[in-house]
C-alpha cells in the first residue's frame, strides 16, 4: 500500500500528468499485465457492457486502445462514443477513474500499431470475427488455416474492421485507500480552460 496521503494540494494540476506519475509507478511494480484496464460501454438505450481491454499509448491527447470495430464494445462505441475506464491496482491501493467519449484513431496510427503485434496476433485478427457466435472451435480453426496461407511468405495486412480508439476524458478520479477507510478521491472535471479540482467523500 501507499503511504503517501492524496490531497488536493499534492496532486498535479493537471490531470495527465498525475495519471503519468501513477502509472509509472504502477508499471514499475512488477504486476503480470500492467497495462490492463477496464472499459464500460453503452448501447445507446443504456444497456452496459465492462470488459478488460490493454491500454496502448496515452498523452493529453487521451487513451488508446485497440480492437475489432464490429466487436460489441466498437459498435458500441460508434452508435454512443460515451466511454468510461476503470484502471484497479489492488497492489497499491489505487485506482483511476476516467471518463469520456472515444472516437477512432487513424489509419495510419492503427497501421503502425498493427505491424508491432506478434504474427500470429495479427492472423487472429483476420480470423476472428470478434463478438459474432460461432458454429465450434473448429469455424475459428478452419478460418485461421485460411488467413495463414493467405498470407505466406508476406507482411500481414490490417484489416479494414481492425483498428484504435482514443478516450478523450472529460472526468478524472484518483482513489487512493486508506486503512480507517476514510478512502481518498480526488476528482478533475473539466472547465472552459482549466481542470477543477475537488474532493469527493469515501
Amino acid at each position: 500500500m501507499i503511504n503517501v496521503k492524496l490531497s488536493e494540494d499534492s496532486v498535479n494540476q493537471n490531470p495527465f500528468l498525475q495519471f503519468d506519475i501513477w502509472y509509472k509507478e504502477h508499471l514499475s511494480s512488477g504486476v503480470d499485465i500492467p497495462d490492463a484496464v477496464s472499459l464500460g460501454t453503452s448501447t445507446t438505450d443504456g444497456k452496459v457492457s465492462v470488459r478488460t481491454v490493454l491500454l496502448k499509448e496515452y498523452s493529453e491527447n487521451g487513451f488508446v486502445f485497440f480492437t475489432n470495430y464490429n466487436s460489441k464494445k466498437g459498435l458500441q462505441l460508434t452508435e454512443n462514443p460515451n466511454a468510461a475506464m476503470l484502471f484497479y491496482w489492488n497492489e497499491s491501493g489505487r485506482q483511476i477513474r476516467i471518463e469520456g467519449v472515444a472516437e477512432k484513431v487513424s489509419a495510419e496510427v492503427s497501421d503502425l500499431y498493427f505491424c508491432t503485434r506478434p504474427r500470429e496476433s495479427q492472423l487472429s485478427a483476420w480470423a476472428s470475427q470478434q463478438s459474432s457466435v460461432v458454429p465450434g472451435r473448429h469455424h475459428l480453426e478452419e478460418r485461421h488455416d485460411y488467413y495463414t496461407k493467405m498470407f505466406a511468405g508476406r507482411n500481414v495486412d490490417r484489416p479494414p474492421h481492425w483498428g484504435g480508439f482514443r478516450i478523450l476524458p472529460s472526468r478524472f478520479e484518483f482513489w487512493q485507500n486508506d486503512n480507517k477507510r476514510l478512502h481518498d478521491r480526488i476528482v478533475y472535471t473539466k472547465g472552459n480552460k482549466e481542470w477543477i479540482i475537488r474532493r469527493l467523500a469515501p
